[in-house]
């Protein structure tokens, strides 16, 4: 039987599976599998974080260096996102240059962090015009099954919230402690028939018509969204998976980043 024959027939029993009401992993609609942070994984990066989410896991590393700022802020940090899909991660992932997926991925990820101004990019300029910090953001995904996005997210803010700055390297002073002004959490949601659900797995993404990560912040704002999938959402289903994103990404901050 071949590959596409079988796929077809797992989105159908993921679907007709979710219509009675149930996921294959025994998970409630509005429930994340297990996650867990743990920080300090890169010895030679200034922030590092290994996020697992089921059997998803997602290193992120941060480096600092030196370096001249743009023109048109030269005032300001620079910061810069980069993910990258291994093959060892899943087999629908390839060698080569970055595609549309790891491309989405960063942006997104790059999107929530510069929407919440969670760097104070200010604080990161040495001398301006001249000299100013560069921030870079690595997201390795070492495993997929399903949601990604979510993962690099909470990994990213997890290794941002333990960067230090090497200031001694570069014979400078000054504080050390990267400059966090707010925590931004992406949650992400998948419509399959009329169903919403929360954290999708690898089988329940291939499945779904629709996906929406929405990113907030500790108030409760929204600092970024991102919609993907054939077909579109109703304006009562986006408004009700906002609130399930910020509701959740509340619980998952108090939990995993602390309260701030």
């Amino acid at each position: 039987m071949g590959i596409e024959v079988m796929e077809d027939i797992r989105k159908d029993y993921v679907y007709d599976l979710i219509e009675r009401g149930k996921r294959v992993d025994g998970r409630g609609f509005r429930d994340y599998r297990e996650i867990s942070v743990e920080r300090d994984i890169i010895i030679k990066a200034e922030g590092s974080a290994l996020v697992r989410l089921g059997d998803t896991s997602v290193l992120v590393g941060v480096k600092l260096s030196m370096g001249e700022p743009f023109s048109d802020t030269p005032n300001k940090g620079v910061l810069m996102t980069n993910a990258e899909l291994r093959p060892g991660a899943s087999p629908d992932f390839e060698t080569g240059p970055p595609n549309e997926n790891s491309v989405e991925l960063a942006r997104v990820v790059d999107r929530g962090i510069r929407g919440s101004e969670t760097i104070d990019l200010e604080k990161m300029c040495i001398e301006e015009g001249e000299k100013v910090w560069m921030t870079f953001i690595d997201i390795h995904a070492l495993d997929n099954d399903g949601n990604l996005m979510d993962a690099a997210a909470l990994g990213a803010i997890a290794s941002l919230l333990n960067t230090r700055i090497p200031n001694e390297r570069y014979g400078l002073t000054g504080e050390d402690t990267l400059s966090i002004r707010d925590t931004p959490v992406a949650v992400t949601m998948v419509k399959i028939g009329e169903n919403i659900l929360v954290d999708p797995n690898l089988h329940e993404e291939n499945a779904a018509t629709s996906r929406l990560t929405v990113i907030s912040n500790a108030d409760g704002t929204v600092s970024g969204m991102q919609k993907s999938g054939k077909e579109g959402l109703k304006e009562e289903e986006i408004v009700e998976m906002v609130g399930i994103g910020i509701e959740k990404a509340g619980e998952i901050r108090e939990k995993y980043l602390g309260d701030k």
